[in-house]
């Protein structure tokens, strides 16, 4: 059992007055400054965000990990931060991007799980990167204002971002010596270090072949405008926290999931059209004693061998549709093993990879409904109840997770939903080998399975249980199997 502790790991987390500010690429290049000095960073991203930690991840050479209260529940937020901080090896200092704007949260919740909500909770300061394109010494009311808009938020220094020139960024830090707050770095408007974006937001990093090199002009330019010193120090000043760091395996041993002495293979999906996965969900796969083994549905034509379960993260399909279409060997293995009765998971990318079509463009077939791009952009946090058992949830199990698409998918529930909330039913609960309890659980809904370990232990049961009937049904066909007749002396 893993024991509380105290701890002063330095961290930090860098903030923006709102989206657009520049704080993704930012913090990224921070992450990776401060680890070409020598120190092991440890990177985090506030809120349900996917493509922030894939920058993160480059940068550091680890997991990019998320912080949401909403998500996982408050109480989790500093034990997921000291794991993540200890996994693979303890990290000297934790980078924390923030969310929006400051004290943006959920709309109607005072800000809960906000950038503010979660630095407040992790005791951790606050550096600001601001947009200055457009002003001058305004920006330095409006830090004043969001240093003193809420108690118990303590910002630490500002970056400024976009600066015209050096008269332009010295006209707002002689305004900024009014709050006390230090200036602690400038970066100029034509520093090229910008990250492209489409229709969800950023490009995932994994889709940008010159990663490596944005990357490092990114760290050169960040190294040579921001005082990298200074960051340490508002790090080092953060609160002492005392927490058990969160454990997979404690996790799935208190729903009495154990390993066991074999260990079923669940293929996970990847590859530049399904980049989007908590690194918590492998984690407790492990924990419960099974295999995740990550296959590419654009370019591996079989399953990998041994495998008894199926998960479809997240991802960008309608981008990659034709390289998924023209796989057929990987959309028939897939759907054989559908139809058998695997358990299967599909979140969001996975739902429109299992219609008949997306776009117009052949898909897998497993699930009776047809995907499309739409105008409209949901993005929301929800609540939704399991309205029956399925591979994946406990009948009447709450869960909170998010939506993030532009595309809807018709009809939008199966006779037996996924998921029920307040006000619709979503997703598919399916069974397509008459099992009797839905082995495909395919909807829009994004959860965080840290926050509900119900979900990987219902899963891995699931898995297993599987496994075990497959291997029996092999036995049992080897022990009936006609014996070769002995050829004569």
């Amino acid at each position: 059992m893993v024991e509380p502790v105290r701890t002063v790991l330095p961290r930090v987390v860098i903030a923006a007055p709102a989206s657009g500010h520049g704080k993704t690429t930012v913090a990224t290049g921070l992450m990776a400054a401060l680890g070409r000095t020598g120190l092991v960073v440890s990177c985090h991203k506030i809120g349900p965000d996917y493509i922030d930690p894939g920058y993160h991840s480059l940068a550091t050479g680890r997991p990019g990990r998320n912080l949401d209260a909403h998500m996982v529940g408050e109480s989790r937020l500093a034990p997921l931060l000291l794991h993540g901080a200890a996994t693979p090896v303890q990290a000297d200092i934790a980078v924390i991007e923030g969310v929006m704007g400051l004290y943006d949260g959920a709309i109607g919740t005072d800000g809960f799980s906000s950038t503010a909500h979660v630095a407040r909770v992790l005791g951790a300061e606050i550096i600001l990167v601001v947009d200055i394109s457009s002003a001058s010494r305004t920006i330095a009311a409006m830090v004043h204002g969001l240093a003193t808009f809420e108690p118990g938020i303590r910002i630490g220094g500002v970056i400024l971002n976009k600066a015209g020139s050096v008269r332009h960024s010295d006209e707002v830090t002689r305004a900024m010596a009014a709050t006390g707050i230090p200036v602690i770095g400038v970066l100029k408007r034509d520093d090229g270090i910008s990250a492209p974006s489409r229709h969800l937001g950023l490009i995932p990093m994994a889709e940008r072949g010159e990663a490596e090199f944005a990357l490092d002009l990114l760290a050169a330019q960040v190294a040579a405008g921001v005082d990298l010193d200074a960051v340490r120090a508002i790090a080092g000043r953060a609160a002492l926290v005392e927490a058990t760091p969160w454990d997979p395996a404690a996790e799935m041993a208190a729903l009495q999931v154990y390993p066991g002495a074999q260990r079923p293979v669940v293929a996970i999906a990847g590859g530049r059209a399904f980049t989007f996965r908590y690194p918590e969900t492998d984690e407790l796969l492990r924990a419960a004693g099974l295999d995740p083994v990550v296959f590419d549905p654009m370019t591996d034509t079989e399953l990998p061998a041994g495998t008894a379960g199926i998960y479809l993260g997240g991802g960008f399909p309608e981008v990659h549709a034709a390289d998924l279409a023209g796989n057929a060997h990987m959309r028939e293995n897939l759907l054989a093993a559908i139809n058998s009765g695997m358990p299967t998971v599909a979140e969001c990318a996975g739902l429109l990879y299992l219609c008949r079509s997306l776009d117009g463009t052949e898909m897998v077939g497993a699930v009776p409904a047809d995907g499309r791009m739409s105008p409209k952009l949901t993005l929301s946090y929800r609540q939704a109840k399991a309205p029956a058992m399925s591979a994946l949830a406990p009948l009447g199990l709450t869960v909170t997770g998010h939506e993030f698409h532009r595309t809807i998918v018709e009809p939008a529930q199966s006779e037996v939903p996924a998921w029920v909330r307040s006000d619709a039913e979503m997703g598919f609960a399916l069974d397509p080998a008459d099992t009797g309890r839905a082995t495909v659980h395919a909807s829009y809904l994004h959860t965080h399975w840290a926050g509900y370990p119900q979900l990987a232990a219902q899963f891995a049961c699931a898995v297993k249980d599987f496994a075990q009937a497959q291997a029996q049904a092999q036995a049992e066909t080897q022990a009936h199997a006609p014996i070769e007749a002995l050829p004569s002396l």
